[in-house]
């Protein structure tokens, strides 16, 4: 299983709620967070899922995602 970490512009409660649906659809991502008291907004995605797909979700429901090393 693959832990990849993503600064983000997610910065909300309605933010969240946003990629929710999106996250959520892709059967590879077992879970994900959103580190909302983070200043770079962290999200952590856990699963068999590589690090393109899950900025391209991001893209598709409006939001920005740069992987971090």
């Amino acid at each position: 299983m693959n832990i990849l970490r993503f600064k983000t512009n997610i910065n909300c409660g309605n933010c969240l709620r946003a990629v929710t649906p999106f996250l959520n659809s892709e059967p590879e991502i077992e879970k994900w967070q959103v580190d909302l008291e983070h200043p770079e907004r962290i999200l952590t995605v856990e699963g068999e899922v590589d690090a393109s797909l899950v900025t391209d979700l991001l893209k598709e429901a409006g939001y920005k995602g740069e992987a971090l090393p």
